[in-house]
């Protein structure tokens, strides 16, 4: 048991025409659900785009402050009481997103790292991408995984 003090979602839109969006983008871990936008962009994502969103200790994120695992203090303990995953929210002339690869690191920097991965995600490829939108589904569930 441990207070989570920083989360690291590394997200890569695929480089595919129409692949970026101006949906909102979100990480569901440990019982709350964050906004995934970078601190001073317009906010959805572009083509071939690779971010490292940080919540919490050092965050990017805009609206940092409602955006942290610290408020109120999340415990590790949570992260197997609840899912890990992303969700998509479609906005724009052209809503869907191309997601490519993701993970999860919860307090990165700690002697004991928590890794969330998806399996189907894990290697770069044609075969290896996810559409997301409103007609073919908004979500991704993520598993533990130990490098």
């Amino acid at each position: 048991m441990a207070d989570i003090t920083q989360i690291e979602a590394h997200v890569r839109t695929a480089d595919l025409p129409r692949a970026g969006t101006y949906g909102w983008v979100y990480l569901g871990i440990a019982g709350r659900e964050f906004l995934l936008s970078a601190d001073g962009t317009s906010g959805g994502t572009e083509r071939g785009d690779n971010w490292t969103f940080v919540l919490g200790e050092d965050s990017n994120v805009e609206n940092a402050t409602y955006n942290d695992p610290r408020k109120p203090q999340l415990d590790t303990d949570d992260l197997d009481r609840y899912p890990t995953y992303v969700r998509f929210e479609p906005a724009g002339h052209h809503p869907a997103w191309c997601l490519e690869r993701v993970w999860v690191t919860v307090n990165p920097h700690s002697e004991a790292p928590h890794t969330f991965d998806n399996p189907s995600l894990a290697e770069y490829g044609e075969n290896r991408r996810l559409w997301l939108a409103q007609e073919y589904g908004k979500q991704l569930y993520l598993k533990r995984y130990s490098p």
